[in-house]
């Protein structure tokens, strides 16, 4: 077990105002596998005091140093990939080898792009006779979620000090261990004391103290279009940047020309990864009418094949959440096609594999965000009916169009409400934006539309 008895402020570790902790278990077996302190408002206070006394001289450093910093803090969290892996794989529940494909891998890919973007970005330019200015918002306060753990907290803090701003990270409770290796690895990269603090603790506190105190100025939240909404509210109130990724019910549409064999084997795949953890999963796939009970078909049988090759979700709340919606799916006469609200398993918080032919788009599964492997497939009449279903959420993160032809995956793809689209199975793009429309979110991450979010712009008329 790891026993992590400190917060990581002003380049140092120390206690927590209080003696309280955070177990962390491990959703596989519901054993503790660590312990991390539960700061509260008093270490946030601190932990921001200690980033505004580092903003001046870390805003003023040259940006060819802060890339500098980003570099070494690639090859710090390089050598610990492995670790890395393993601790996610502990808290999460993550099978091995998609941790270290995927949660070791991709934000060690992140964080080499922001080094790289760090070093060649323009921080001004000239506009007529102005010269503009991008300057770092100031002191951030990130709040990062538990299904991506070391990806979220690198697609904030990389832009950040990219930026030149300061930071105040509070991960989810749920998975904090890994937070605190990237810690380890900020402070071995050589990042100056104050401009990158850890504090551990629960969302209601030390969240709350986070998006409220009015020391910080940029709230960046990644999690629940719920929390989002308040602290969406909190940050209005003091008239406060925030930047929000929030949930998604995205759409992965099969035209009648694409190979449907394979977007249904891709798109239940999708759905599948990271145990349906996934805000930008395509968790509603559109079917043509003439190649519905096919794509049912098809499905049915890829999900079967996942059986144990998926990990728990993250907790018993999440699993009783998951089993929840499925229950509903039944209840609401969606044809259960593969797996169903059963635990497949009398210890550790995992759910099968799940797959509803014959759902309509009224129907809560093909409405609400879920955050497990349950997949719903809805038939269309024509390219017009599918679009009037994909737009039909409050929701618009991600999606994905399959078609013979690609320029008619794209004329499709030009017509969703939705922030990033995947044709014909597209490939992750560590530079590409990535963020929502409508309740999916405010802002963008990666690349230079992420460093964009942490810079504000001042011009000199001449």
């Amino acid at each position: 077990m790891k026993a992590h008895d400190a917060l990581y402020i002003d380049g140092a570790w120390r206690p927590a105002a209080s003696g309280d902790v955070i177990e962390v278990v491990n959703p596989a077996d519901e054993q503790v596998i660590g312990k991390v302190p539960a700061g509260g408002a008093l270490d946030i206070d601190t932990a921001v005091r200690a980033a505004r006394a580092a903003l001046p001289a870390w805003a003023a450093t040259p940006p060819a140093e802060r890339a500098a910093r980003l570099a070494a803090l690639h090859r710090a969290l390089d050598g610990r990939k492995d670790e890395i892996a393993a601790t996610v794989t502990a808290e999460l529940g993550s099978p091995p080898k998609f941790s270290e494909a995927v949660h070791a891998a991709v934000p060690l890919a992140v964080a080499a792009s922001f080094a790289e973007l760090a070093a060649r970005h323009s921080f001004e330019e000239k506009v007529g006779n102005s010269t503009v200015l991008y300057e770092p918002i100031g002191v951030v306060g990130a709040i990062t979620p538990w299904n991506y753990p070391l990806h979220q907290i690198v697609a904030k803090v990389a832009p950040a000090l990219a930026a030149g701003c300061t930071i105040v990270l509070k991960p989810a409770e749920d998975t904090p261990l890994v937070a605190q290796l990237f810690a380890e690895a900020v402070h071995e990269a050589g990042v100056p004391a104050g401009v990158f603090n850890l504090v551990t603790g629960l969302g209601p506190v030390a969240g709350q103290a986070l998006a409220e105190h009015p020391g910080v100025d940029l709230v960046s939240f990644t999690g629940s279009t719920a929390v989002g909404r308040q602290i969406g509210a909190v940050a209005g109130a003091a008239v406060k940047k925030v930047a929000l990724e929030l949930g998604g019910k995205s759409a992965n549409v099969i035209l009648p020309s694409a190979d449907l064999a394979r977007a249904v084997n891709v798109g239940v795949a999708n759905v599948m990864s990271n145990s349906g953890q996934t805000c930008s999963a395509w968790t509603r796939m559109l079917v043509h009418r003439d190649q519905y009970a096919e794509a049912v078909e098809l499905a049915a049988t890829a999900a079967a094949k996942y059986g144990d090759r998926i990990g728990p979700v993250v907790s018993a709340k999440q699993q009783a959440r998951v089993r929840g919606y499925i229950e509903k799916g039944i209840a609401e006469g969606a044809r259960l096609v593969a797996g169903g609200p059963e635990a497949p398993r009398e210890r550790g918080y995992f759910v099968s594999p799940t797959v509803f032919a014959d759902v309509t788009p009224e129907m809560t599964i093909a409405q609400e965000e879920i955050f497990g492997p349950v997949l719903t497939i809805l038939r269309y009449e024509d390219e017009e009916d599918a679009l009037r279903i994909v737009n039909g959420t409050v929701y618009g993160l991600a999606g994905a169009v399959w078609a013979a032809e690609e320029a008619e995956a794209v004329a499709f793809a030009r017509r969703m409400d939705t922030g990033q689209v995947d044709i014909n199975g597209g490939r992750f793009n560590p530079l590409a934006p990535f963020g929502g429309y409508k309740q999916s979110g405010v802002g963008r991450e990666l690349g230079s539309h992420g460093l964009a979010e942490y810079l504000q712009t001042k011009s000199l008329q001449f």
